[in-house]
Parts: structure tokens; C-alpha cells; sequence
């Protein structure tokens, strides 16, 4: 290959009239959903809370707030597209590894990771989708 050939320019992906989209945590239409609940031994109620910020048909990707009460459990899953989380405050524990506020968690399409386990606080998470949003179960006899 000549490195010195001219190299194209792709096209700019530029819509007009396509503005960018603000979202707020407090916007009346970004309710909080209860998305998993479980019994932990003690016998109390544990569960994972979500704020979709966007969910987009088009490309399909979902971006959303999560808070996790403590000591919520989330089995070994994967999800049909690539998958980042990041934790914002208080700490879960993926697998064997703990994950601190500051940590950052990139799922490629095709792996799984987890289980998850909240810590004692509960955690904050910023969770981004890049397609599929959809889960499947690695392991649904380990949880």
C-alpha cells in the first residue's frame, strides 16, 4: 500500500435540523422503574432501579441511570450488543473482582460478566447499551 496516496474523506453524517437531546434526572418523564427485585436471606426486598435516559429505535442503543439497593443480586448474564457500566458511587462486586466508585466495566458482544453482588451502601451506575439492550443468562441456576 502507498502511504503517501491521497486518503478519502468520509461524508459527513450530518442531519439538518437533528439537534442534540437534554435530559435531566429530575424530568417528569424519566420515572424510576423497578427493573429486578429479590429475597435476600434476612428476608428483606433488594432491587435494581433505572432512569432510561434515551432509548433509541434507531440506532437501537439504551443509556440509563441505575441505583442498586444493597446487597441486590444480579446473576451471570451477557447482553445481544456491546455493553459499558460505570460506577458512580458505592461499589458492587462483579465475579470475584470488587468494583469501586471510579470503576469502569467495558462487555464486548458474546461475553458475559457477573454475578453481581451490591455492596453494603448500594451503588449509582451509568450503564450505555450500544444496540440490543436484551440479556441472556450465562449461568440462571448459579443465583
Amino acid at each position: 500500500m502507498d502511504d503517501t496516496a491521497p486518503r478519502s474523506v468520509p461524508a459527513s453524517p450530518r442531519v439538518p435540523g437533528l439537534e442534540p437531546v437534554f435530559r435531566h434526572l429530575d424530568d417528569p418523564d424519566v420515572p424510576w422503574q423497578q427493573v429486578r427485585a429479590v429475597r435476600l436471606a434476612d428476608g428483606t426486598v433488594a432491587s435494581v432501579w433505572e432512569k432510561w435516559l434515551a432509548f433509541s429505535p434507531d440506532p437501537l442503543y439504551l443509556s440509563l441511570y441505575a441505583k442498586w439497593d444493597p446487597g441486590v443480586i444480579q446473576r451471570r448474564h451477557g447482553h445481544h450488543s456491546p455493553h459499558v457500566l460505570f460506577v458512580i458511587e458505592g461499589e458492587i462486586l462483579c465475579g470475584d473482582r470488587p468494583c469501586p466508585a471510579g470503576t469502569h466495566i467495558e462487555l464486548p458482544l458474546g461475553a458475559a460478566f457477573g454475578p453481581f453482588v451490591a455492596g453494603s451502601q448500594g451503588a449509582l451506575l451509568f450503564e450505555v447499551m450500544m444496540g440490543d439492550p436484551r440479556g441472556w443468562g450465562d449461568d440462571p441456576g448459579s443465583f
